[in-house]
């Protein structure tokens, strides 16, 4: 009855970084750099990869798909945060506030999903070679990322579903830097003990069972590059793999920290910080890890330069 009586929340406030209002200028100047780069970064490696012939292998292929992803996946969240720094009234609408979260979390389960498949194909490659070039066919590589795409979008369904259910009637101020499932279920007028529940197993069964496969997959690869004989051999083995293992254990790292627990939050600057780290940080850093560690991707880039330059000269 007390609940039915109040007003229900129709938007929210985002507080982003409190403690940084005085630095608003700085902080949407570097944010804004850092997601023109990552943008940048991604698009030149998906446009290398897809008109490089050279570079069409599996492997390359799901390089290509999650630099696909990880354009979207900073679109949801980094573009309201700019735009937030230049408010004076951070509001979202709570369809709006669903609408990132859903988002949000299906491009980030998608990863997860991608990174396990960028695993599992270098599991193969690695560890049988000689059967590689007939499993990992393109159609093989095609239902792969699909599959990836579809379960991560189905995943958080659920947990929206829950949260849209959830009565909100104030106050309306979301702790965090965009909206999210634990901020959202700290504001809600109700036992949400059930909410927590379910998002912790959804969030575990897809980050540690994710997790421990590709852990698995690159025990197994390093026991095969041990037994190569030759020095030259076991670097380039492991050159392939260094790479997307990179990748791994900065995103879920930073992921596990934020989603597999019981309670709703910790300190607020941690949730923050750690949120920097797998919505900001690691988007960018994949471009750069995949492009400078990778002479392949190198070499692809510096054959498109001169070869505009020849185009301008003989124009």
């Amino acid at each position: 009855m007390g609940i039915s009586n109040q007003s229900r929340v129709t938007e929210f406030i985002i507080m982003g970084f409190p403690n940084l209002q005085d630095f608003r200028a700085l902080v949407f100047i570097l944010l804004l750099l850092i997601y023109f780069l990552t943008i940048l970064g991604n698009v030149v490696i998906f446009t290398v990869i897809w008109s490089d012939a050279r570079l069409h292998t599996p492997m390359y292929f799901f390089v290509s798909t999650l630099s696909f992803l990880e354009i979207w996946y900073t679109a949801t969240t980094i573009p309201k945060m700019l735009s937030n720094l230049l408010s004076e009234r951070k509001s979202i609408s709570f369809t709006g506030c669903l609408l990132q979260t859903y988002f949000f979390h299906s491009l980030g389960a998608t990863e997860c999903y991608l990174l396990t498949a960028m695993a599992y194909d270098r599991y193969l490659a690695i560890c049988d070679p000689l059967h590689y070039p007939a499993i990992m066919t393109t159609k093989m590589c095609a239902r792969l990322a699909a599959g990836c795409w579809i379960c991560g979008f189905i995943c958080p369904v659920t947990e929206v579903i829950l949260v849209s259910k959830l009565p909100f009637c104030g106050p309306n101020k979301i702790q965090h830097i965009f909206c999210d499932f634990p901020p959202l279920l700290s504001l809600a007028c109700t036992d949400t003990s059930i909410n927590v529940l379910v998002d912790f197993i959804i969030n575990s069964f897809i980050i540690l069972v994710t997790f421990l496969f590709i852990m698995v997959s690159y025990v197994k690869i390093i026991k095969t590059v041990l037994k190569i004989r030759t020095a030259k051999g076991r670097r380039k083995a492991f050159s392939t793999c260094a790479s997307h293992l990179t990748v791994v254990l900065i995103f879920f790292g930073s992921i596990t920290f934020m989603y597999v627990r019981l309670k709703e939050s910790y300190s607020l600057d941690y949730d923050r910080a750690f949120a920097v780290i797998y919505a900001v940080l690691t988007p960018l850093v994949n471009p750069v890890i995949y492009s400078l560690r990778n002479k392949e991707i190198l070499n692809a880039i510096k054959r498109k330069i001169p070869h505009k330059r020849m185009v301008n000269t003989s124009a």
